[in-house]
């Protein structure tokens, strides 16, 4: 299996490099006001893709910090035992 995940691995970057040399022509990112930025068009995808995942993260902090704060402030309770089931015997009767 750990050879399955590797060669996977491998034909990814295999396939994102010939991506990466297919795609080195230049071009234009046009802003507001009339800028505009030239480089090659693997790096602004790669730089989107990055931009994309580090805003992703930035989102779920709040909510990261919000659930870890519950998680602290709560107490541990014992797990409940399972009621008496009369149709199931293999569970513990209570009164008996």
């Amino acid at each position: 299996m750990r050879i399955l995940v590797w060669l996977f691995r491998a034909f990814l970057f295999f396939a994102l490099f010939a991506f990466a040399l297919n795609n080195s022509h230049e071009t234009a990112v046009r802003w507001f006001f009339g800028y505009e930025w030239r480089a090659p068009l693997v790096i602004v995808v790669l730089l989107a893709f990055g931009l994309g995942c580090a805003l992703g993260v930035l989102a779920m902090v709040p909510a990261w910090w919000r659930h870890r704060r519950v998680a602290t402030r709560a107490p541990v309770v014992a797990p409940a035992t399972p009621a008496a089931d009369p149709l199931n015997p293999a569970l513990p009767q209570d009164g008996i």
